[in-house]
Parts: C-alpha cells; structure tokens; sequence
C-alpha cells in the first residue's frame, strides 16, 4: 500500500528548545493513521511541521511523493491537506454558514458553496444545519468541534489532520466524530489523527504509530497495539482495555 504521507528524520526546533529529534512516519493512502504518546511527546508539534507551521529543521516531509517541507502554509493546504488544530480554531463571531464559507477555495458567497456537499455535511452533523445562522461562538464545545471538522472538509481533501478531537466530549459527541471520519475513510480521505481517548483510538485506527521525547518509537497496526496490554503499558504507560 503506498503512503500519502511520509516524513524520514523530521528535527524541528522552536527557539533554543529541539522539540523533533528526527520523526519517521508513514501515512498510508485511504486509511486512518493515529498518532499516540504522552502529553509533550511532540504529537501536536509533527502536525504543525507537516502543515507549515512551524519549519523543520532537518530532515524530509513528502506529500504524495513531493517535498513539501520548505514550502508556505497556504501551498501547503491548497494540495489537499487540511488541518483541525485542538483549540478547533473556529471564529465565534461569524456563523457556521460564514465559517465554512472561509474555507472553501472555490466560494466568495454562500451561493457558490457545493450544495450536495454541504448536505452530506449536515448528514454527519445535524446540528450544523440547526445553528446555520448563528455564531459559531454561541455553539456547545462539541458543536464547535463539529464545524471545526466540516470546515476542514467543506471540499475534498487528501489527507485530514486532527488534533484531539474528543478532549473534554460527551460520550455521544465522540461516537458522532467516529462515524464521520469512518465515511471519511469510506470516501478514501486519508486521516492522520491524535488522539488521547484510547476507546476511540481502537475503534478507528488502522495503523498507529507512537511517540514518545520527540520520536517516533514504534509503528504497526492499531490491532496489534491493542491486543497487546504489555506493549501498552511500555509506549503509554496504561492499557488501553481499562478505556473501553
């Protein structure tokens, strides 16, 4: 299976500080991709060097085979990536309309947003359509969530990536999220996903990769991490049955 992602050796420094100590992962094509570890183990830091954000350092990224990782954030987005930080990013004084309407290269007004699209959207989040009209900034947290998600993929993307998107959800929000990025993956968008509700993880992980002092220290499936409690206990310091 090819990889839509792949980065060899990724260092990255934020001032004095060498957050990246040389990442190695591949993202394969049409599969979701988690990216687990403990806090401060440079999960959120590897999405932000993949999107441009912050510079690597050293090192290669390759986005369907091109170097990507000398090139602006914008370039970066309009070759199908798109990005859902964990602070969801979502501008509370504008509504959803205007929210999604931002992202979508293809619109300057609402008319102009993908009808069918938009459609599909309220089919994964009903309460999009409810708020349509109303500031982002007057939504629940798990609401916001939502739209951060839709506005990422208000048009077809390549390959998603989301940082923590359950953090601090109601069981059925996240159960929401898992069935939305399953027809994600069911459409072929790629998913590269961090995440710290091992529930979840389980439930949508094809591969999983796990980092840990700003390296990637061990990939392969998320079925075999998770049938394995010893291995959970060395990469996470937990298992992941007692977060069923």
């Amino acid at each position: 299976m090819s990889n839509v992602l792949e980065l060899r050796g990724v260092q990255m420094h934020v001032g004095a500080y060498h957050i990246l100590h040389g990442v190695d992962l591949d993202v394969p094509a049409g599969q979701v991709t988690m990216l687990l570890g403990r806090n401060g183990a440079g999960k959120t830091s590897t999405l932000r060097t993949i999107m441009g954000l912050w510079r690597a350092s050293a090192g290669g990224i390759a986005f369907q085979g091109t170097p990507i990782e000398h090139e602006a954030t914008p370039d970066i987005a309009r070759r199908g990536i798109a990005y859902v930080p964990e602070n969801m990013g979502i501008f509370a004084d504008l509504t959803v309309q205007e929210n999604l309407l931002l992202a979508a290269r293809q619109a300057r007004h609402a008319a102009q947003l993908d009808a069918a699209r938009v459609d599909w959207l309220f089919t994964l989040f009903p309460a999009l359509k409810t708020f349509w009209n109303n500031p982002a900034g007057k939504l629940s947290g798990g609401q916001k969530q939502m739209l951060a998600v839709a506005r990422a993929i208000v048009e077809p993307r390549e390959l998603l990536l989301v940082d923590e998107p359950s953090k601090g959800l109601a069981p059925a929000i996240i159960q929401n999220l898992i069935t939305a990025f399953r027809e994600l993956k069911r459409q072929q968008t790629t998913i590269l996903l961090v995440e710290q509700n091992f529930a979840m993880a389980r439930a949508l992980g094809d591969a999983v990769a796990v980092m840990d002092n700003g390296r990637v220290v061990h990939a392969g499936t998320m079925a075999a991490l998770a049938a394995d409690e010893a291995l959970q206990g060395r990469l996470l310091g937990l298992a992941l049955g007692a977060h069923q």
